[in-house]
């Protein structure tokens, strides 16, 4: 059961990160760009990686386990991302989630980013 009092004990580090920041301010959501292109499915195509993506982080070795990414999800919703819509708010949440725990740098993050970026500005 998912209580503040759980969340608490996690002590969820809710400080803002740069690059996330970022995202949240400027970046498009999926019902922006669906009324721009004119797709009618309501649900983005990088959302089943994500699904997976958190999946994946609670198996095995538990880098995230299910539960815990849960809570701080749920905590960085109220805390940083509550204007977000869902499912952007949960990619931000599980970015934010991983970074922390040093998965990954922000330095790798926007790195990523400015690939995807390249890739899509060739067509």
């Amino acid at each position: 059961m998912n209580t503040n009092h759980d969340a608490e004990k996690l002590d969820v580090d809710v400080n803002p990160i740069q690059t996330l920041e970022h995202v949240r301010e400027e970046g498009r959501v999926w019902g922006d760009l669906c009324e721009q292109y004119g797709v009618t499915n309501p649900d983005p195509p990088w959302k089943i990686n994500l699904e997976a993506t958190c999946d994946v982080l609670a198996e095995g070795n538990c880098a995230l386990p299910a539960l815990e990414r849960r809570w701080e999800e749920d905590e960085l919703s109220e805390d940083l991302y509550a204007e977000v819509p869902f499912p952007e708010r949960q990619l931000l949440a599980l970015a934010h989630s991983m970074m922390k725990r040093g998965l990954f740098s922000e330095d790798e993050l926007a790195e990523q980013m400015k690939k995807v970026q390249t890739k899509l500005n060739m067509v």
